[in-house]
């Protein structure tokens, strides 16, 4: 099953002393970029969080948002800093001094200056809330690519529709194509004989005309490859895994097919199904850079 690029997932899990929440949201990227947004305290895990996420996404700016509440604020102290505080108190007379104004420092706005006091916390062992912190992951990862999933499901049922859609179109340029050439040959014909009257037509040289003329105009191989193209796209749309990639440069394939029959479009009729065949294949891409 193909997934999206786009996705969300949420889990929290909720101990009598904390909880913990795990967010993961992710829109379309190039390459696999995650960025993780956690407390300080679950740093050193970073980089084995980071490693399990790998394991629900290959591509896309992917953010984790990683939430912790401690209930019981054990182990968390108030520091006061004295060292500090005196600078402020000094500052403040001598500035007192210098513009003959009050000072009125209290003790209860002194500690509302940076860093006069602080909120540490003790060094307690994680090891248990580590593993807590990993299993809130799995479980929003899983969340997380069954939203994926979903969306990939309808990107993949459109693609399908689109991908029938250029194939008709395909049919009706193999089929315009000879018309052409035949209504080519009657004009051809005609505006010869209107030259010479009576005088009898040289075979010879209405042939040459028509296989240069032909030359010039035919689009069979570009149909062709056209036709092997989307039977390639359908296939890779079967498989499992991080497909984008590859169905990105089978799009481009289709792109360039496409305009090249645009170009080699010599009547109103043929030129208007190039267009078509054109557009289409650009909502392709487009659908397809949602394609993980």
């Amino acid at each position: 099953m193909i997934k999206s690029m786009t996705g969300f997932g949420r889990y929290e899990t909720v101990k009598e002393e904390y909880r913990i929440s795990v967010e993961i949201k992710s829109v379309n990227h190039r390459y696999c970029d995650m960025n993780f947004k956690l407390p300080k305290k679950f740093y050193e895990i970073e980089s084995r969080l980071r490693t399990a996420m790998k394991e629900y996404a290959e591509r896309g700016k992917i953010d984790i948002y990683i939430g912790y509440e401690d209930y019981a604020q054990a182990g968390t102290h108030v520091h006061y800093h004295s060292q500090i505080a005196g600078e402020y108190i000094r500052a403040a007379k001598q500035a007192a001094e210098e513009f003959s104004i009050s000072d009125a420092i209290t003790a209860t706005g002194l500690i509302r200056f940076p860093d006069v006091i602080s909120i540490e916390e003790e060094n307690a062992d994680l090891t248990d809330v580590f593993h807590v912190v990993e299993d809130t992951l799995k479980q929003a990862g899983e969340k997380f690519v069954a939203a994926r999933e979903r969306e990939g499901a309808q990107l993949y049922k459109d693609l399908k529709d689109k991908l029938e859609y250029v194939n008709s179109l395909v049919a009706e340029v193999e089929k315009r194509s000879p018309q052409m050439l035949e209504e080519h040959r009657q004009k051809l014909m005609d505006k010869v004989q209107e030259l010479l009257g009576d005088r009898k037509l040289d075979e010879s040289v209405l042939a040459t005309e028509l296989i240069l003329y032909a030359d010039k105009v035919c689009v069979d191989e570009e149909t062709v490859r056209l036709g092997s193209h989307i039977d390639s796209m359908s296939e890779t749309l079967e498989k499992q895994g991080s497909i984008g990639r590859k169905l990105d440069f089978i799009a481009q394939e289709m792109n360039r097919e496409a305009n090249t029959i645009l170009s080699k479009a010599n009547d109103r009729e043929l030129s208007s199904i190039a267009i078509n065949l054109k557009t289409e294949i650009e909502k392709i891409r487009e659908q397809i850079q949602n394609i993980e």
